[in-house]
């Protein structure tokens, strides 16, 4: 499959499909000695009924080196929260589910929000950004990796190809990106990867010059994907975004706070399938019109932090310029599509091109109009320790009593 991306700026690692999980397992299983392993899983309570996740934790209860699994649990009443105890249960790790809206964790967050420093709206982000105060709080782990509820064709030897690089004694990664080809159901998927930010990284680099920062992200093979891992102390220094803009936030944090030498990508599965979000052309609050909107505006953020003037002026040529890129690739993804025996709907690339068009012109006068009122980023746990010092600790007993069941 064409890639559409640049080497050299990241290491690009390739995984052996045919090695067998059990020997990558049994080697991370002698790393787990002196650098204990973690999980953090994100999810919806939604998740837990649906064909996804009840597989990953099969999996997961496979798994020998791991010390202790992290789920966060959004959109869950008490009867919910304690159905989820049970759900997770079979899991033979030492696991522990943030109810991030039971009365323990709300209070917290109030205290947060009484110092300017609660996440400013719900989401991914924001359960993310919980889950690795609690790991920092549980001091268990060196390495921690991340990874959606919502992977249907889940399997574990997914995670020991992320965790990998971080662990191994002789390799010396802070950081771990997984990538995988986005392909089921004989189709190509990753519209918002494929039709939007490859094409819109090219268009920015003609647009606003050439930029180390814009390469960086080009070099990935899929940016957007939701599985990385990292060691335990990068999550005190990085600041996660609130919104759909979480996975290039990420991006751009560990490339501002480490060396391109210290961040790798991995190939971590053949297969690969999840849940798959409406375009949502008609409501530019959901859906992948959400998603772009949020995604665009972080790289405009970005190269606005590094010093890059955008004109208003400067908006009419970038949405040309990245229209004419998306539909010039639409040609590219389409032989890549014949070759490999898949089916690609000409006519949906391009229909999902135009509203991307839209978006991205959109995301700029958005962010160009009210940059005061932009504020994307959750503050790092570094930032929260300073002003409120006993915090993770209140947090740390708050999740240890909400698992034990006590009212």
């Amino acid at each position: 499959m064409s890639d559409f991306h640049q080497d050299g700026v990241i290491t690009t690692l390739h995984s052996l499909a045919d090695r067998p999980v059990e020997s990558l397992e049994e080697e991370l299983k002698r790393f787990s000695r002196s650098r204990p392993m973690g999980l953090i899983i994100p999810s919806l309570f939604s998740e837990l009924e649906g064909p996804a996740l009840s597989r990953i934790v099969d999996e997961l209860a496979q798994v020998p080196y791991l010390t202790e699994i992290t789920i966060g649990l959004d959109r869950a009443d008490r009867d919910q929260f304690n159905y989820a105890r049970e759900f997770f249960s079979r899991l033979p790790q030492r696991h522990r589910i943030l109810w991030n809206d039971g009365p323990r964790l709300r209070e917290l967050d109030e205290e947060l929000q009484s110092e300017g420093l609660s996440p400013t709206e719900p989401g991914k982000g924001r359960n993310v950004w919980f889950c690795s105060g609690y790991t920092l709080a549980s001091r268990r782990t060196a390495a921690v990796a991340l990874h959606d509820a919502d992977i249907l064709t889940y399997r574990r030897d997914m995670l020991a190809r992320l965790l990998y690089p971080i662990v191994h004694p002789r390799i010396n990664y802070e950081f771990c990106k997984g990538y995988y080809a986005r392909v089921s159901g004989g189709q190509l998927n990753g519209r918002v990867g494929r039709l939007l930010v490859t094409p819109l990284l090219r268009a920015m680099q003609s647009i606003y010059g050439p930029s180390e920062y814009l390469d960086y992200l080009s070099s990935y093979r899929y940016p957007l994907s939701g599985e990385f891992a990292m060691h335990t102390d990068v999550l005190s220094n990085i600041r996660i975004p609130s919104d759909w803009g979480l996975e290039i936030g990420v991006l751009s944090e560990v490339h501002r706070n480490y060396g391109s030498r210290r961040l790798c990508q991995v190939d971590i599965a053949d297969n690969y399938d999840h849940k798959h979000q409406p375009l949502s052309e008609d409501d530019r609050s959901a859906g992948l019109s959400r998603m772009a909107q949020d995604i665009t505006k972080a790289l405009f953020r970005k190269l606005s932090t590094l010093g890059v003037q955008i004109p208003v002026e400067s908006l009419r040529t970038l949405k040309a310029t990245y229209y004419r890129t998306a539909l010039d690739m639409i040609e590219n993804y389409y032989h890549d599509a014949l070759i490999n025996g898949l089916t690609l709907d000409r006519h949906a690339e391009e229909a999902t091109v135009e509203l991307f068009t839209q978006v991205v012109s959109d995301a700029g006068v958005e962010f160009l109009e009210t940059p005061r009122d932009d504020k994307p980023f959750i503050p790092s746990w570094n930032r929260i320790q300073s002003a409120l010092p006993d915090h993770l600790q209140k947090m740390y007993e708050a999740v240890e009593l909400d698992n034990k069941g006590e009212v």
